[in-house]
Formats: C-alpha cells, sequence, structure tokens
C-alpha cells in the first residue's frame, strides 16, 4: 500500500512538471521576438540607393510647384490658360493604392505628379487634373495613374491600377465611352515618364516601343485607350536643357519636354503636335507649355486667405 501510495505521488509530481514545463514552453512562445523575414529568401530585390541630393531636394518636407503659360488647342482653335506641376514625395499602400497615412514596412515610396491644366473654350471652362504615382527607385511601372476633366457638358474619369496587369476603370458622359471596366497588358506608360525624368533621366526608355498615351490625350480626343507603337529618343537643346522626344505615328502625334540636364532636372516647358478639330475642320496643331516660375513649399498647410500671396509667386 505504502508503495503504490510512493508510486502514485511520483505521478502527480511528474505530472506537475509536466505542466510546468508546458507552461513556460507558452510563455517563452508568446515573448519571443517576431521571426526576422528579411532574410535572403524573402527580401525583394535590391532596391536603387538614391543619392545624396535626390534625398535632400525630395525629402525636405516641401513640394515643388511650378506654374506654365499654356497655349492649349482645343476643337481646332488655340486657347491660352495656365498649367501647374506638382511634384511631391510621399508613401503609398502596396495594397489599397493609395496615400498611406502612417508608417508600413510594405509601404512604397513614390514620387507623385498632380498636372493641372486650366483654359477657356468660348463660353465655358475646361479643368483637367493628371495624377501620377511613381516609385522613386525607378524600378518599375507607376503604382497609380488617374485623370479627370471637368466642363460644362460634362465629366469624365479614368484610373489605372498597376496589379497583376494594368487595371482600368473609365467613366465618361459620351454614350460611347460611358462606364468600362477593364485590363491592359503591361507596357510602358507615358504619364510615367514625367517622374522618370525628375528621378533619372538616363533611365528613360529610347527606341521603338509599345506605350499607353497619356490619359489626358486619349480621354480628350477619344481614343482606344491601349498602347500603340512609339518611338523616344533624346537630344540636346543647348548645353543646359535636353528635350526627350515621343513620337506616334499611327496617332499622328509628337510630345517633346525639354528638361534640365542638371539635377534636380526640372521641367522648363513641353510641345504636344496633333491633329485638333473634327471632320474637315481638323488641323494639325501644336499645344505648347511655357515655364513661369518655380517655388518650393508645403502647399498643403498654405490654405489660409492670408497665403493667397503665393499664387502671385507663381503668376496665377
Amino acid at each position: 500500500m505504502k508503495k503504490w501510495m510512493k508510486f502514485e505521488f511520483l505521478i502527480i509530481i511528474f505530472s506537475l512538471g509536466a505542466v510546468s514545463l508546458e507552461s513556460c514552453a507558452q510563455n517563452e512562445k508568446k515573448t519571443a521576438p517576431e521571426k526576422d523575414t528579411t532574410t535572403e529568401e524573402t527580401t525583394p530585390k535590391a532596391k536603387k540607393t538614391l543619392a545624396s541630393n535626390f534625398k535632400e531636394y525630395w525629402y525636405s518636407g516641401t513640394a515643388e510647384l511650378t506654374s506654365y503659360t499654356l497655349d492649349q488647342d482645343r476643337y481646332g482653335e488655340m486657347r491660352g490658360g495656365n498649367a501647374v506641376l506638382i511634384y511631391v514625395t510621399e508613401p503609398f499602400l502596396a495594397d489599397k493604392q493609395v496615400k498611406a497615412d502612417g508608417s508600413n514596412v510594405d509601404n512604397i515610396p513614390v514620387l507623385k505628379l498632380n498636372s493641372t491644366k486650366n483654359y477657356i473654350t468660348g463660353i465655358y471652362p475646361y479643368s483637367l487634373m493628371t495624377s501620377s504615382f511613381y516609385p522613386v527607385h525607378d524600378d518599375a511601372h507607376a503604382v497609380k495613374l488617374s485623370f479627370s476633366a471637368q466642363e460644362w457638358c460634362g465629366h469624365i474619369y479614368a484610373q489605372l491600377n498597376n496589379r497583376e496587369q494594368f487595371d482600368v476603370v473609365s467613366h465618361s458622359y459620351f454614350e460611347r465611352e460611358a462606364d468600362q471596366n477593364f485590363t491592359l497588358e503591361k507596357s510602358i506608360l507615358e504619364n510615367e515618364i514625367w517622374n522618370k525624368i525628375r528621378i533619372n533621366p538616363s533611365n528613360l526608355p529610347l527606341g521603338t516601343s509599345e506605350v499607353i498615351p497619356s490619359l489626358e490625350y486619349i480621354r480628350q480626343t477619344h481614343k482606344p485607350l491601349k498602347a500603340y507603337t512609339a518611338t523616344m529618343r533624346i537630344d540636346a537643346k543647348n548645353d543646359s536643357i535636353s528635350t526627350f522626344t515621343m513620337s506616334y505615328p499611327e496617332l499622328e502625334r509628337t510630345l517633346k519636354i525639354d528638361f534640365t540636364k542638371a539635377f534636380p532636372h526640372t521641367i522648363e516647358g513641353w510641345s504636344e503636335t496633333y491633329s485638333s478639330g473634327y471632320g474637315d475642320k481638323a488641323k494639325i496643331l501644336t499645344t505648347t507649355a511655357i515655364k513661369n516660375k518655380l517655388i518650393i513649399t508645403p502647399y498643403w498647410q498654405q490654405n489660409k486667405n492670408s497665403d493667397l500671396f503665393l499664387r502671385d509667386s507663381l503668376g496665377l
């Protein structure tokens, strides 16, 4: 009997010890640091190192705003107006593809360009805006593009998201365009060229390739949104300025962008030549934009009436 009691006592002691060991193991598991996921197997390909002057210029907590005097063709006539290019860096959510509200390891650092145009056609005004979000590491296509046009006839909106393919959604008040949702095979985006120039013009695509024209051109001319064959080259305009030229034979359209050879490769102006108007009244016209003024400022904080003078600084 005594031997049995001793044996039973030993079993109880062993059981308590086992429970204690299991409990310690669980606590150790809970308090142990998360597994380091920055191993060679899980780390994406190395990002290109950003130059110190790039970081100093683009990560100063400000944005670059440049105004241009615009001579815009529309309906076969030239229209005076203004354009503004707003460049700024920001974190971008990889999955939702919108600006991130906070820090996240999955955020994509992008150079954002908001390009605006305003001009008058007869009695009514046009207001256009294109946004392009391009990785600062210059290692992929633009993450996202969007375009909107407002005028008295109605609204037009188009958006392209870079996922497994290019996902496109488009809305228009025109019956033949209406509401569309489709995909495109990935190819060069004309809209991303404006960002690539500012990051590293030596990495611009050259030669003949399939290119998706700007969302503005496609929606304003009611052309099918798809890739077209384009030829690209860079020429020296003078000692300090280079010109990137993109020509689309099928569209009979040529875009030229002038930019400074030296960093930060500011956009000095551009021209765009194609057929404007309809039917027998169509003619080849050239839109031009000439640089007016440039300021560096955190514009998103300057929304008071006392900040109106800054528009004078931009010549607006």
